[in-house]
């Protein structure tokens, strides 16, 4: 019986070609990958007036192989590529990257923050957000940032109700997509295969509810095109609380953990509290809930809220 062109590659019978059937999806995937590298060399040298035989001298890589490359056959390694880019004055992302081609304007925007101090990014954040933002529309979805027994699911809750929106753990939203529960994503996946379900979920949730009340995850600021996807889409709100605050409030949920440890459970929450205290930092409104009852906490927050969100933009 003659092999079907429609069938499935086996790995250990001859070469795709060969057969005449289809190639396996990975092989599809490199070879477009590498073709599409080979043109973002290829249109980056002439961009810049640049010969295959000078660029050969500048990199310290052969014109032959420069060729290859360019021709979407050479499977270079990291190590000649990022030569290649350097005598082209080009990061080595912009080579790497699976995105789509970003436009100019976007490149020149990224070169000029790109050469701002800490200081003057964040006002230059203040500023984009002021002129094209929308804090009408973000406000609209109010999400909760912050560790572990910040509040973020009994204060969301109660504030969903008020609002009369809907109160979304995104922990659970990301349960009920999988089809599992978190802890196997993680022994399944890992914590990138967890990150990119989290992203998945959270797009899902923005789509289907331009008002709600979502709480997430501690960890949601460290992934930055997730979290940078929150604060455009959402008035984030950084429920802080003191390390203390936070130990005995999940002790009081009824996970006595963190008590396994003792000293070093606080320690490891204090690290971890202050490597993400920037990041919390970014949210639109920081509100403090150590020291506070739950109803004088909720009134609180309930009117930083509406003015923040009332408040004049930037001119």
């Amino acid at each position: 019986m003659s092999d079907s062109p429609d069938r499935p590659c086996n790995p250990d019978a001859r070469p795709a070609r060969a057969r005449g059937c289809r190639p396996c999806p990975p092989a599809e995937q490199h070879a477009a990958f590498l073709a599409q590298l080979g043109e973002r060399v290829r249109t980056a040298r002439a961009r810049r007036g640049m010969t295959r035989k000078i660029l050969a001298h500048e990199s310290g890589v052969s014109e032959r192989y420069l060729a290859q490359l360019e021709g979407g056959q050479g499977n270079i390694s990291i190590g000649l590529l990022r030569q290649v880019a350097q005598a082209m004055n080009l990061a080595l992302e912009t080579l790497v990257r699976e995105a789509p081609e970003p436009p100019a304007e976007l490149a020149l925007i990224q070169q000029i923050l790109g050469r701002l101090s800490p200081e003057e990014l964040t006002e230059a954040q203040a500023l984009l957000g002021s002129r094209f933002g929308s804090r009408e529309l973000r406000g609209r979805r109010i999400a909760l940032i912050g560790l572990r027994g910040a509040g973020k699911s009994t204060l969301g809750a109660r504030l969903a109700e008020r609002l009369d929106v809907p109160f979304i753990e995104l922990a659970q939203a990301i349960e009920a997509d999988a089809g599992m529960a978190v802890g196997e994503i993680f022994s399944l996946s890992g914590q990138s295969g967890y990150r990119r379900a989290e992203r998945r979920s959270l797009d899902r949730v923005l789509d289907d509810h331009p008002e709600a009340v979502i709480a997430t995850g501690g960890g949601i600021v460290a992934e930055p095109a997730t979290y940078e996807r929150l604060l455009a889409s959402c008035l984030t709100v950084w429920l802080k609380a003191r390390p203390e605050d936070h130990m005995e409030r999940v002790i009081a949920q009824g996970d006595y953990r963190p008590m396994a440890g003792s000293s070093e459970a606080m320690e490891d929450l204090r690290q971890i509290l202050a490597s993400r205290e920037e990041l919390y930092g970014k949210a639109s409104l920081t509100f403090d809930t150590s020291g506070r009852g739950l109803e004088d906490t909720l009134d609180a927050l309930q009117r930083a809220i509406v003015a923040l969100i009332a408040a004049p933009r930037a001119a």
